[in-house]
């Protein structure tokens, strides 16, 4: 347990942080990342709605229902 211990301390000197400043900057562009891509998306999924309830449209109109 006493190896363990002594080689988690030696890691823990060799890592580094991120600075408040890092940590910010990352995350306002993690934000910006899944706002832009939440939208994308979004109309993606209704860009594919519309067309397929056109598709729909026109074949019941084929068919004749």
């Amino acid at each position: 347990m006493g190896e363990f211990v002594q080689g988690v301390r030696e890691e823990m000197r060799r890592t580094t942080f991120p600075s408040s400043d890092e940590v910010r900057k990352t995350t306002i562009i993690v934000v910006i990342n899944v706002i832009f891509f939440a939208l994308y998306l979004f109309l993606v999924d209704r860009g594919w709605a519309y067309i397929l309830e056109g598709l729909t449209w026109l074949i019941n109109k084929m068919a004749g229902a």
